[in-house]
Order: structure tokens, then C-alpha cells, then sequence
């Protein structure tokens, strides 16, 4: 039987719409971003895992969509969020270009480790981010775990001189974390969590290892507001809340997360919608003075036309929407 907890699958699926979203320079080497969208009882909502991830990851995501579209929310403790800009691994001459996409964002977070290219390319782009930021700007850097340890800190050595406010996931394991924050404890460089959170088993582990200074945190991977929310509570760690190249809907639920945090110190990473060159909304979640607003996205009934999916790649995401939703149905 269907637990009372969860909307009727069949509900799902009629509010639901798949679109494929070009994105205005390629990340995480994709070029184009494909999620579901629904209109829920709340408001709008999105179920957006990335097209690697099994079904049981999957499932934490639509967890996080009904939660956002189907269940009522906290009262937000702030009207808008204060967020960075985010610069994929671009070479250092489209820094610039990149920037400009972020209207007002005083912090940037630079993208490093990536696959095919060496520490000098990440150290050119980080000291172009400094020079069109200036000595006031705040710039932290992300690997996605690329690095071991060694590397790991020899790129930090390589980087400090840009006064980094924290490095984000350098290494992948919770053990490589807190070998290299050990290393590094006379750096005075803050080591951030993503994966070690969002794709553990137990996303608390990383807080109770004191591997990490502070937490990223992701509304979707981690269930939706209520789940993050009780993770934040628990590790009791600074957090910077993120997104995982959301739509502007997706966005929204970050925002809203991020909103119910009483103690908010750093600069959110919620303003990726710069990076899609298309949106399923007339109003994107845009920086605006370094900015972006907390309230519910209205879905574009004429952009989800313009930007559906093709017949197969629509089939393929109801398809996992109905194995994660069985997954939900087993646990709750």
C-alpha cells in the first residue's frame, strides 16, 4: 500500500514536465541539463538528479520534491539570500565573461581539478577571478574531490597566495579530508564538505570525524528542506547552502533553505541559474545586486514547451520517477 506520506504516483506523473536546458558554457562536461518539473499543491517543485546516479541516490531527490511541492514549508527567517558566483573550469581569459553573468556577487567559487587539465590552468584562472574581484573579493575554490592528499596540498600551497576563504571537497574520502586538514592547520584555510555530505550514507559522519570546518549542503541530495534542515542542526557546523545546477525552481527550494537557517555566514551558492542559457520560469532566480530572492517559481506553460524533452529521453525520466518513487514507498 502507498504510504500516506506520498502523493499518489499517478499524481506525480500528471504534474510533471521533462525539459533539457542548454547550459551557456559546459559543467560538470555536460552542455545541457535535463530535470522534471511539476506543479505540486505548495507550488513548483523539481526532481533533478544528474543522469549517472542509480535509483537509490535518485529516490533522496524525489524525497526532496514532494517535500517542496506537496508539504508546507518553514517560514522563512529572511526575504533574500546573498550568493556567489560560480566559475567552471573556463580558461582563464573568460573569467571576465564569466563574472559578468553575476550581477553585484562579491565571492566567487572557482571551479579546480578538472579532468584533462594541470594546477597551472586552475592557478591562472583562480589569479584572474582575484583580478577582476579585486582585494576585497572573496574567492573559494572546488575540486569534487579531484585530488588526493599530496595533491591536495600542493595545489592549496599553489593557490593560498589568492587568499582562499575555504577549499571545497579536496579529496574524495572523509579520511583524506582529515589527513589534509591536519597538514594543513598552520594554513589557516577552512576545508569545506560537498560529497563527503551529499553522497554519503550517513551525511553527519564527516561533522563527527572533524574532517571538514564547515558543510555544504544541498537541498535535493540531502531530501528536501525539513531533512537538510535536521542534518544542519545535528552537525552543528557552519553551512554554505548550494545548488546542483538546478533549475531556477530547484533554486528556489535552495533559497528557501537557506532562508530558514538562523545563523547564515557565508555567501550561498544559489545563483547557477546564470549558467543555463534557458529556464523553465519568465523570472529566473538571478543575482541582482548580489542577491537572489526567496519565493516560489511560476512554471512558463510556453518555456516547458519550447524546452521538453525528446519523446524517449521524457520516457526515461517517468520511467525513474515510478522505480524511485517504489524505492520511497518501501521506506516510508
Amino acid at each position: 500500500m502507498v504510504s500516506s506520506a506520498l502523493p499518489p504516483l499517478a499524481e506525480l506523473l500528471a504534474a510533471a514536465n521533462v525539459v533539457s536546458l542548454p547550459l551557456t558554457t559546459r559543467f560538470r562536461r555536460i552542455d545541457t541539463r535535463e530535470a522534471m518539473v511539476f506543479r505540486g499543491p505548495q507550488g513548483s517543485t523539481e526532481f533533478s538528479p544528474f543522469i549517472e546516479y542509480d535509483d537509490d541516490e535518485a529516490a533522496t531527490w524525489l524525497a526532496a520534491a514532494i517535500d517542496f511541492g506537496w508539504r508546507a514549508q518553514p517560514t522563512p527567517l529572511r526575504d533574500r539570500i546573498r550568493v556567489n558566483a560560480t566559475v567552471p573550469a573556463v580558461d582563464a581569459s573568460r573569467v571576465a565573461e564569466v563574472l559578468a553573468m553575476y550581477d553585484g556577487c562579491r565571492t566567487a567559487k572557482v571551479k579546480v581539478a578538472e579532468a584533462g587539465q594541470v594546477l597551472a590552468d586552475d592557478v591562472a584562472r583562480v589569479r584572474a577571478v582575484r583580478g577582476a574581484l579585486g582585494p576585497e573579493g572573496r574567492i573559494r575554490v572546488d575540486a569534487n574531490g579531484g585530488w588526493n592528499v599530496d595533491e591536495a596540498e600542493r595545489a592549496i600551497h599553489a593557490l593560498a597566495e589568492f587568499d582562499l576563504e575555504y577549499v571545497e571537497q579536496p579529496c574524495a574520502s572523509i579520511a583524506e579530508l582529515s589527513e589534509l586538514r591536519e597538514r594543513l592547520h598552520d594554513w589557516d584555510i577552512p576545508i569545506a564538505a560537498d560529497e563527503s555530505v551529499r553522497r554519503a550514507s550517513d551525511p553527519l559522519e564527516v561533522a563527527r570525524e572533524g574532517a571538514a570546518d564547515l558543510l555544504v549542503i544541498k537541498a535535493q541530495p540531502l531530501g528536501g528542506i525539513h531533512s537538510a534542515l535536521g542534518i544542519v542542526r545535528e552537525a552543528g557546523l557552519p553551512v554554505v547552502v548550494s545548488s546542483a545546477l538546478d533549475t531556477s525552481v530547484g533554486l528556489s527550494m535552495g533559497a528557501w533553505l537557506a532562508a530558514s537557517i538562523p545563523n547564515l555566514d557565508y555567501d550561498c551558492g544559489l545563483g547557477t541559474a546564470s549558467l543555463l542559457a534557458a529556464d523553465v520560469t519568465a523570472r529566473p532566480v538571478r543575482a541582482a545586486g548580489g542577491f537572489i530572492e526567496v519565493e516560489r517559481v511560476e512554471l512558463d506553460a510556453g518555456l516547458l514547451a519550447q524546452h521538453a524533452a525528446s519523446a524517449d529521453r521524457d520516457a526515461w525520466w517517468r520511467a525513474r520517477l515510478a522505480r524511485c518513487y517504489e524505492l520511497l514507498v518501501t521506506v516510508l
